[in-house]
Formats: C-alpha cells, structure tokens, sequence
C-alpha cells in the first residue's frame, strides 16, 4: 500500500503547497517541502515536461500528489487559482512574466488568497538585463564568480554537475525564502512575492570567499589557495587503482596524523613553506599510488588525518557511515537519499512514490475541497475560502 501522503509527519504537516511543474531547482524546492512534511500538490501539464525520465523514477517529484491541468484551456487558469485560494505556498518556475500571461501570477493569487507565499525560481531572477534569457546552471555560477573557483588552475573550470547552481544556489534559497515568508505571513496574515535567483544564491554561497579575498588572504584564480586544491594537504590524489582518496588534513594535528600515516613524517614541516608545496605534492601523490584506494581507506581508519575514500554514486549508500545513519533508504525499490535535515519532535520519513502526472486528481479535489478539478467549473469564479486564516 502506498504511503499516505497527507498523514501528519515532519514539521510542515498541515502546510499546503502548490507547485506548477517545471524542470531542475523548482521541482527540488517542493521536494524538500514536501520530504518536510507539507502537503504538495504539482500541477501538470498535458503531455508532462518532455525530458525523457520515467515519471516513476523522478525522485524529485517523491512525496506529492499531482493533478493535470492545462493552463491554455479557458478553464485551466481558474482551477490553479482553486488550488491557490486554499495553499499557503505555491512554487512556479517559469521565466518573468509567463505565470502572469497564463493568468496565475501574484497578483491573480493574492486577490484570491492575500497571505499566499508566492515562491518564484529563476536562473537570472526577476529583474535585471537577462531576466529574459534561457540559461542552465553552468552559465548561472560563470557569471558569479564560483565556477572559476572549480578546477585545476591549467585546465578549464571543472564542472560540478547542476548541484552548485540550480539546488544549492536555487532550490535551499528558494526553500529559506519560502520558510522565512510563511512565518511572516502567518504572523500578519499577509503573503508576499519570493524571488529566488540562482545568480542571487550561488554569489551568497561566496560570502566566505569574498572575505577572504578583501584581507588578501584569497587569490583570484584557480588551483592557488588554501580551500581549492591549492595547497597539497586539501585536494584529492589518485590510487593504484585508478580510484581516489581525498584529504582535508588542514588543522595541524589533523596534519601531523596525516602524514606520519601516510609514512612521510619527515616531510611535514613543508607545510609551513608554500615554496616547497610542489615537492610535498608530489610525494604525497607517489604515496597515494603504491597502495589502492581501499587499502588506504583500512590504513587511516579510525584516525583523526581527515582523509576519506572518494566513493561513486552506487558505493555511497553502502559506507559504513552512511549506511549506519540510514543517509540513503530504499523506497518503492529505489535506493536514494533520506530526507535531511532531521528532526527530534516531528521526524521526517519518504511518505510516497514519484507523484505519477494526474494520478491524485480525485483525492486532491477531495481533500482540498476543490470538486471543480474532476469536472466543469461553476459559472462564477467566487472564492470558497478566500483567505486561511493566519495562526500567530
């Protein structure tokens, strides 16, 4: 039987959420809402979103219900707006503008429910000179800076999948924002515009960096600095086996641990002369290729060097570590990632499967008292409960 998605669990229970579907930091946004215990409810379109993933294996999409509603058809705006009246947070992703041609921007909401938290996703964000241009999670953290920081300083920047752009940079600002705004709104019965922008998150994300940089204490290029590969105790090295070990020995205990393990006492006080960081380098990494990355895994066990295996995507669930914090949990028969972060009092749980696009429709209309998604729309657009009321 499947897992009863609106049953009180996690600290957002009784939060009701609407998210227009789209594709990338949008749809994680509302998956975290949802892993947090909130009711949500993705609206799809006719067809679905065209990317080719089986809807079954969108684990992003884990945890919601979803309804299929065409925006262009006549009625199509009205019924979001139905859903809208009765939520207290609804996500959109489109480019500026468009949610407002199809007749469910903010202030089409807000005139059906005023303490609506309006959560907008974008790359470039709402306003600005490419508020209009197309763009992915790469061109995003170009332009701010943080994928310059990426790499080894005589290759091109490195490419960190999407997840320093559009989830860490988007969907957990977007989420921050939303979260922030629902308390205010709850507050003062008032509900506001969120704006989200990849560009906005992924430069927050350097504020460290950026001090740095002001006290001289950070270069602005790649491959020269303390947190990016630069100097030869943070960084990774490749095993006898062609797999990896990274290594974060940068407090000096940590350090003297770590090399004395390593095998190379004797070389430890070059870290204290960035002249002698290329000989130190290359030692280290002629160490790290006399043994497999397992074998050095058993040899700095239980130590405090700071050192661990660089582990792929299927080995992950399986460390011992992460295994005995149940990190990864098997549901619907996919193993992904548990919901985080977690909580004492309201704990949080994968409540259901990859929404499938209009299979709640019925129950969703039911619980929401929305009677007009499973058939035609009254003739006037009245609200039935034009405003929850806000609990202080």
């Amino acid at each position: 039987m499947a897992a009863d998605r609106t049953a009180p669990h996690g600290p957002l229970s009784g939060v009701r959420v609407v998210e227009l579907a789209g594709i990338g930091p949008g749809p994680f946004a509302a998956m975290l809402l949802a892993d947090l215990g909130a009711d949500v409810v993705r609206v799809d379109r006719p067809g679905g979103q065209g990317l080719g993933i089986d809807p079954a294996h969108d684990l992003t999409n884990r945890g919601k219900r979803s309804v299929v509603v065409d925006l262009k058809d006549p009625d199509g705006p009205a019924r979001v707006l139905d859903l809208a009246a009765r939520a207290d947070v609804l996500v959109e992703g489109y480019r500026p503008g468009v949610a407002e041609r199809l007749g469910v921007g903010p202030e089409a909401c807000h005139a059906r429910n005023p303490a609506l938290v309006y959560g907008r996703m974008t790359g470039w964000g709402q306003s600005g000179p490419l508020a209009d241009r197309a763009g992915h999670d790469i061109g995003y953290i170009a332009i701010t800076g943080a994928l310059h920081l990426i790499g080894d300083p005589d290759r091109p920047p490195a490419v960190p999948a999407n997840l320093l752009g559009d989830y860490a940079g988007g969907s957990l600002y977007l989420v921050v924002g939303v979260l922030a705004a629902l308390q205010h709104a709850r507050v003062t019965g008032t509900g506001q515009v969120v704006d989200a922008a990849i560009v906005d998150g992924t430069a927050h994300l350097s504020a460290m960096i950026h001090a740095m940089l002001a006290a001289d204490a950070w270069q602005d290029r790649r491959g020269a600095n303390l947190l990016d590969g630069g100097c030869p105790f943070y960084g990774t090295y490749e095993t006898a086996d062609g797999r990896h070990i990274a290594v974060g020995a940068l407090e000096q205990q940590f350090y003297d641990e770590f090399m004395t393990l390593l095998g190379l006492p004797e070389l430890a006080p070059a870290r204290h002369d960035p002249a002698r960081w290329g000989e130190l380098r290359v030692a280290v990494a002629a160490r790290f290729k006399s043994r497999t990355r397992d074998e050095w895994t058993a040899v700095f066990d239980g130590s405090d060097a700071c050192v661990a295996p660089v582990l792929s995507l299927r080995e992950a669930p399986h460390h011992p570590h992460l295994a005995a914090r149940a990190t990864f949990t098997d549901h619907g028969g996919i193993t992904q990632p548990a919901p985080a972060p977690r909580f004492s009092a309201t704990p949080t749980a994968v409540r259901g499967a990859p929404a499938l696009p209009g299979a709640d429709t019925a129950t969703v209309a039911r619980d929401w008292d929305v009677p007009q998604l499973t058939g035609p729309r009254p003739s006037t657009d009245q609200p039935r409960n034009p405003q929850r009321k806000a609990s202080s």
